[in-house]
């Protein structure tokens, strides 16, 4: 489980040089914009990021945001609802925690 100072950091924007570009789409800075792009995302930019071989949201999550516990979440999403709801009960948690 997260520390209080932990979430306040998962959920904290990162510098610009460290934000997820979505291809075709939006440059994400925390994980609040992923959840809120996410579901808009067409599917064919989802596969882009997202195949069996790589899955670039747990990527980003798990090396510039530092939450191990999304990134391996993520991980087992194969499809876009499923990235969209991990991500939302994550963050659902996480804003408990920091406040």
């Amino acid at each position: 489980m997260a520390t209080k100072d932990e979430a306040r950091k998962y959920l904290s924007d990162t510098s610009p040089e460290q934000s997820f570009w979505v291809n075709n789409g939006p440059i994400l800075k925390n994980l609040e914009e992923l959840a809120d792009a996410l579901p808009n995302i067409g599917e064919d930019t989802f596969k882009h990021h997202v195949s069996s071989e790589k899955n670039d949201f747990s990527s980003w999550i798990k090396e510039v945001i530092g939450d191990q516990k999304l990134a391996n979440d993520l991980l087992s999403s194969k499809s876009k609802e499923s990235a969209v709801k991990k991500l939302r009960n994550r963050l659902s948690s996480l804003k408990k925690k920091a406040s």
